[in-house]
């Protein structure tokens, strides 16, 4: 090497007062070690003022917030939320009135049919796959195709009519079924189906025109449902491409069609962070206002604790139901 280098000498270094430098972690922010019966809510506040935790804080305030001022929160989730046992979780919290819409992709009907129907649901994809059998249960698929079918008949939206169908069914266990109970409470939920994603799409009683049909209409759904969402929140819970995207394009189109909605609150939650979720849902729909969140972790965790700091955050408050700008 021809350049000469500097000699360092540490004796020069130029030192700067830690009191009167910027820190960014403070004791009052550390966490408060938990006591042998305290409460969930005394636990929540324990927890540091730091990071994740913060977020995790920061989310229930916002969601208790718009629940007293009778906003708008929409909850989506890809189909893992189901899988994972949380069913019962947002069925709560839709009793509770705590949910002013649900947003789906195809894969949530399909398991949230098999565990209303025989109270087991998810096959062992690699084996089946194997032997040709992967998706090929007939009573789940005759079930979701026939419900789409029918519901396109009558002019309905996927989430509509699925939910219709398990509710009025001889389901054994539909009591903790999302879309049932979305049914018998009159909370829209709107399913974002992809063509051939999904196993009931294999199968000859599926008709392409009432799949495309019924999912469109549920876009238009859920775009009337964000028109009226300044102030509220959206839950994106696991789903990285499908309700990130369609969620984005419903708020395209409400603010083109003049409708204010500005100051959200959205909440993305999955095991890693992905591109879509966090800037279709995180960072751009936010720029006008509000706030967005990311929290890293496995849905059986995150979302029983955000659910639950909510309800405590909200126990002392009566249970409107949120303005949807829907015609009952």
């Amino acid at each position: 090497m021809s350049r000469r280098l500097p000699r360092i000498d540490r004796e020069q270094v130029r030192t700067v007062p830690a009191r009167r430098r910027k820190s960014k972690v403070r004791t009052a922010e550390e966490a408060r070690p938990h006591r042998a019966g305290a409460s969930f809510s005394e636990f929540l506040e324990g927890m540091p003022g730091i990071l994740g935790a913060a977020d995790l804080r920061a989310i229930v305030k916002a969601a208790a917030r718009a629940h007293g001022r009778r906003k708008l929160m929409l909850w989506g989730f890809g189909a893992h939320l189901i899988k994972v046992g949380l069913a019962p979780v947002v069925v709560d919290l839709m009793d509770r009135g705590l949910v002013g819409g649900l947003l789906m992709n195809g894969a949530g009907c399909v398991h949230d049919l098999e565990l209303a129907m025989m109270g087991r649901t998810s096959e062992d994809v690699a084996p089946a796959l194997d032997d040709g059998s992967f998706g090929m249960a007939r009573e789940t698929s005759e079930a979701l195709n026939g419900a789409i079918h029918d519901g396109n008949e009558r002019g309905l939206g996927m989430g509509a009519a699925v939910g219709a169908a398990i509710a009025q069914g001889r389901y054994p266990h539909k009591d903790r079924s999302v879309l049932a109970t979305a049914h018998r409470l009159g909370i829209p939920v709107t399913v974002h189906a992809a063509i051939g994603t999904d196993i009931h799409h294999m199968h000859p009683s599926a008709d392409g025109a009432a799949l495309g049909a019924t999912s469109y209409r549920d876009f238009e759904l859920l775009t009337s449902l964000v028109a009226v969402l300044d102030g509220g929140m959206l839950f994106n819970i696991g789903s990285a491409v499908i309700l990130p995207e369609a969620f984005l394009k419903a708020l395209a189109l409400a603010r083109n069609l003049g409708h204010r909605v500005e100051k959200i609150t959205t909440v993305n939650l999955d095991f890693i962070r992905h591109y879509r979720p966090s800037v279709n849902v995180v960072e751009r729909p936010t720029r006008l206002g509000g706030q967005g969140y990311s929290l890293v972790g496995q849905h059986e965790i995150l979302v029983p604790l955000i659910a639950a700091g909510i309800i405590e955050a909200t126990a002392d408050r009566p249970a409107p139901r949120a303005r949807t700008g829907r015609k009952k």
